[in-house]
């Protein structure tokens, strides 16, 4: 490819799309030997077992978190954890949860997600605060849970920021259109046409998406449309409107039953839509997780100082009545905190000690092991605000 051709391909149009190139990318098949952990692959979707990534993650989660970064991007994009919750009790008391902050909303005529019409879902927006305010202890129990944070972090890599909004599918609930997700997934084509070519791969790995199945989701409640591989067609964000790509992915998209506690995560590129649900009477609840990399900037505005405030008493209480281990204490931290320096005010909080200042994650971490009383805990929180403001 000579100079100007290659300039030529960096800025792109709509009309450059192709539906023979993208199909070439769908119709690949998995091999599961490049998926040694996985437990077997079901119609090009990885499935692993949570057992074995507890394993993993006792010895040298690296290898694993190898495998799972190839699958995201080179493989089929989407994989499951069987049991990612092997207490069901856990989330049940979660849902609990939401359903009190449920009750809390007015739902009438405002509860559509971005791809559904409005009436067709529940929705709770910011789901990971309103739950940290609501019930801390549900909380941590939930989010304690070190998978989450294992797959992210072999996408995103460290100082991942999580959002969560829930979605709940009533019965008689339809399908979404089919749709890659954000950032670029929730532009115009006009806006998209705008990025050079490079940032719409690069976007990808901005953010990682993910579920929690609170309810069981056999094939009548309408769990997720997947087209494994279609997050490789670089073009995807130029094409997923239109109407020949639409009519592939009705007849090529899959679908697995889902139990209660199992795990789906994905990248955002690929073309994905939650399914109709024909059932007179079961309503699908997942917790949907988007967590986006420290260099991104996350769909959702959260006030992580207060869910730290939230947390930290529970937090406090059961470390010393050693109800929560490490690994158990670092995965709600990081959900909960703020793990990246930045942005921030340098001349008021510069990096004293190295060439970062301290982060919310480090400032909580350092609290708790030194069994700071909460008020102490306050005031350092409210000095942090206060150093990183403009």
């Amino acid at each position: 490819m000579n100079l100007q051709t290659s300039m030529a391909c960096t800025f792109t149009r709509e009309s450059a799309v192709a539906l023979a190139d993208f199909a070439a990318l769908c119709e690949q098949t998995v091999n599961a030997t490049d998926y040694p952990h996985c437990t077997e692959v079901q119609r090009n979707v990885v499935i692993y077992h949570a057992d074995s990534l507890h394993e993993a993650l006792r010895s040298d989660p690296r290898p694993l978190m190898a495998e799972l970064h190839q699958l995201f991007r080179q493989g089929p994009g989407v994989m499951v954890v069987r049991q990612g919750y092997s207490d069901p009790d856990v989330v049940d008391r979660h849902s609990q949860v939401f359903n009190a902050i449920f009750a809390q909303q007015d739902q009438a005529g405002h509860a559509a997600d971005h791809f559904a019409r409005a009436g067709t879902n529940g929705r709770i927006w910011n789901s990971l605060q309103k739950a940290a305010v609501h019930s801390p202890e549900s909380f941590i129990e939930y989010y304690a849970n070190p998978l989450i944070g294992l797959i992210a972090e072999s996408w995103l890599g460290p100082h991942f920021q999580t959002t969560a909004q829930v979605n709940v599918v009533h019965p008689g609930g339809r399908a979404q259109q089919p749709h890659r997700d954000y950032p670029l997934g929730f532009q115009t084509v006009d806006e998209v046409e705008r990025f050079p070519l490079p940032l719409h791969v690069l976007s990808q790995y901005l953010t990682l998406q993910g579920a929690v199945a609170h309810t069981d989701m056999p094939l009548e409640t309408g769990p997720t449309l997947l087209l494994p591989f279609s997050q490789q067609y670089d073009l995807g964000y130029l094409a997923w409107r239109r109407t020949e790509f639409i009519d592939y992915f009705h007849q090529h998209a899959v679908q697995l039953p889902l139990h209660k506690g199992d795990l789906l995560f994905f990248n955002p590129a690929l073309f994905h839509a939650a399914g109709n649900n024909i059932t007179p009477d079961q309503h699908r609840m997942a917790n949907l997780l988007q967590i986006s990399s420290a260099f991104g900037k996350p769909m959702e505005s959260l006030d992580r100082d207060r869910m730290m405030q939230a947390l930290y008493p529970v937090l406090l209480k059961r470390l010393a009545h050693n109800e929560l281990d490490a690994q158990g204490l670092a995965a709600v931290i990081a959900t909960a905190a703020d793990g990246y320096s930045f942005p921030t005010n340098l001349d008021t909080d510069p990096p004293l000690q190295g060439l970062a200042p301290q982060t919310g994650q480090q400032l909580m971490l350092e609290a708790l092991a030194q069994r700071w009383p909460f008020e102490t805990f306050v005031q350092h929180v409210n000095l942090m605000r206060r150093k990183r403001q403009a």
